[in-house]
């Protein structure tokens, strides 16, 4: 049949001619047959068969004022970009007379231009699932207005996982009896035939059948070679036939980037095509080629669909691709439109297991090539790996992952001050580092220097870091102490200024408040008569007496301040709770230094204090400890009295 047969409008004829068609094939035949008279078709169709223009010469005569849907839209959906971009392509070509607007939609770029496309008008909508479904969502597309749904690349759209999506847009667009429903698949799975029976009106089922497809007319061979010799086969290959323009399928997307750069390095002028590339410049690279700019490209099999290059004449699988179905695919770019072409297959140990499931879907046996060494080529580029600038995700395209800087410089995690403008140094971490800062800065001249020290491990020399409130983390920082604050008093002072051993301090208004509250919630007072005694809070044994001695004399020293925790070691890991030290440093200091004698009047009996402490360690407490915990606490607070 040819297309002057059939009864078009004249913009559509005039199309035609001016792209050179003339014979209808076999898919298209058997699709004008029930898609120009209206009814629904379900059609089984390989790549490389005319199945596009089929459906895009049905639209434009049912969108005509002859058709049955005049003033309604048409959309179409596709699996992957590129094959949008060409559908795009060829329906202006096919309708470059016919008042249509025609616009692509798709995801990987901006929505600016898309949103200006569709605030201009569009008749022939062209996209992919996600994009569609994001702007039909956001009212800007609306699907009742469709009159023809072509659902191109079934079982790619399935296999990708838009099988929900498919439904979706088929759901929101009019009841199938006011629509006409074309679906195209390579397969016709349970799946498909599903879809079809739910939302399909009685679809005409067309199959072409396997011996008939566009592979007939493609020359193929295939060589078996060691995976060490596949890519100097493939430099002999290419200069035997020394084609004009070639397609490079591989596997992978690291092993097309490997091929494209050791192409390059033996003279021959090539791009690499694969999914991580940004979009627009997946566009560029496809026209490119198709201009003929390009003479060879590497590609992964996200050109093995969509992709139209004008008299192509070799394809070379440099993989054996693991799915049947995309060899098919990959040598249907050849071979276009009744023309002639050649495919040419690498079998390593490593892929050669997927030959048996093509060349059962082929229904015959792949010509096997035979080669000697002569065809073999040196290998320019052996041992040697793609520049970092061209590798995808190199270290040189990503910035470094280290937050805060390399440990043990100035700015890193755990030691020095933090970096300026730094937004993760917090209130309560800068109190830290602002007391790290104070120690580590440098000494005076004339004063010798300490040594140096790992990244984290503090100085022995340096102070204590101050302790956290008890309230959580979320309080407020403790006052930074710098190391003049905490420095210890000298000798002098301390013999000046004894500790008190009476009630005649000063008492702290928060400590009275803490001691009232300990009342409400004990029912009895805490207040002791006497701190300095050895029988206070000791149970009355020698080892509580010599603890509390050597604490107040710590205290009377100005060591560090009262009811405080604080660090122990150059570590700072070893706290220390309360003001109760060490068994071993209460020894050191009580040899040190006599206790200070008490006024007999004003000692308490240890029978007393032995009853109240028992009484007291009955009742259960939920902070640091349990009630010893808390006594501890309240002999560190009282030892300056009241």
């Amino acid at each position: 049949m040819k297309f002057s047969d059939l009864t078009l409008r004249s913009e559509v004829h005039q199309g035609l001619e001016e792209i050179g068609f003339t014979d209808c094939t076999d898919v298209q035949e058997h699709t004008f047959t029930h898609s120009l008279k209206g009814r629904d078709v379900l059609v089984q169709s390989q790549t490389g068969t005319g199945k596009t223009a089929a459906y895009l010469i049905t639209i434009f005569q049912q969108l005509s004022e002859q058709g049955a849907y005049p003033g309604k839209k048409a959309l179409v959906v596709a699996p992957t970009r590129e094959l949008a971009v060409q559908i795009e392509q060829d329906a202006r070509d096919i309708g470059k007379h016919v008042p249509c607007k025609v616009g692509c939609f798709y995801g990987g770029t901006g929505y600016v231009q898309q949103e200006k496309t569709i605030a201009e008008g569009v008749d022939l909508i062209i996209g992919t699932p996600g994009r569609l479904i994001d702007f039909n969502r956001s009212g800007k597309l609306d699907f009742r207005e469709v009159g023809v749904l072509v659902i191109d690349e079934a079982d790619r759209l399935f296999d990708m996982g838009f099988y929900q999506d498919i439904q979706q847009i088929m759901r929101k667009t009019p009841d199938k009896e006011h629509r006409l429903t074309m679906l195209f698949s390579a397969t016709l799975s349970q799946s498909v035939r599903n879809l079809s029976w739910k939302y399909m009106n009685d679809p005409a089922e067309i199959e072409i059948e396997p011996e008939h497809l566009a592979v007939d007319k493609i020359e193929q061979s295939i060589y078996h070679v060691a995976r060490s010799e596949k890519f100097s086969l493939l430099l002999g290959v290419l200069e035997q036939y020394n084609p004009s323009n070639a397609i490079v399928f591989t596997n992978t997307r690291r092993s097309a980037e490997e091929v494209s750069f050791r192409l390059k390095f033996n003279g021959y002028h090539c791009e690499f095509l694969m999914g991580d590339l940004p979009q627009q410049k997946r566009l560029k690279i496809i026209e490119r080629v198709k201009k003929g700019e390009t003479r060879f490209l590497v590609a992964t099999d996200v050109a093995a669909r969509g992709l139209h290059v004008d008299d192509l004449e070799m394809v070379v699988n440099y993989d054996i691709p693991e799915d049947a179905e995309n060899y098919i695919h990959r040598i249907g770019r050849t071979a276009r439109a009744g023309k002639s072409g050649r495919a040419i297959a690498l079998a390593c140990e490593q892929y050669v297991f997927g030959l048996e499931n093509i060349e059962s879907m082929l229904g015959m046996k792949i010509p096997v090539a035979e080669f000697d060494e002569s065809l073999l080529r040196e290998d320019q580029a052996h041992g040697k790996r793609p520049p970092r600038r061209e590798r995808l995700g190199g270290p040189s395209d990503r910035k470094p992952a280290m937050r805060g800087g390399p440990r043990g410089h100035s700015g890193g995690r755990r030691s020095g001050s933090p970096a300026e403008g730094s937004a993760r140094s917090g209130p309560k971490r800068s109190s830290h580092r602002a007391e790290h800062s104070v120690a580590n800065a440098p000494s005076p001249a004339g004063e010798a220097k300490s040594p140096a020290k790992a990244p984290g491990e503090r100085d022995r020399g340096a102070p204590a870091r101050p302790a956290r409130k008890r309230g959580g983390r979320g309080g407020a920082p403790h006052k930074t102490e710098t190391a003049a604050s905490t420095a210890p008093k000298p000798a002098a002072s301390q013999k000046s200024n004894p500790a008190p051993q009476g009630g005649s301090a000063k008492a702290d208004p928060a400590l009275n408040e803490r001691l009232r509250e300990y009342e409400r919630k004990y029912g009895e007072s805490f207040r002791p008569v006497d701190v300095g005694t050895g029988s206070a809070g000791g149970g009355g044994t020698d080892g509580g007496s010599s603890k509390r001695g050597a604490t107040d004399g710590a205290l009377a020293r100005g060591d560090r301040p009262s009811g405080r925790r604080r660090s122990r070691g150059p570590s700072g890991r070893d706290r220390e709770r309360g003001s109760r030290p060490d068994q071993g440093s209460v020894q050191s200091q009580s040899q040190s230094k006599p206790m200070p004698k008490e006024a007999p009047s004003k000692k308490r009996s240890e029978g007393s204090v032995s009853v109240k402490n028992e009484s007291t360690k009955q009742t259960p407490t939920k902070k640091d400890g349990g009630t010893e915990g808390v006594l501890g606490r309240l002999r560190g607070l009282f030892r300056k009295g009241e």
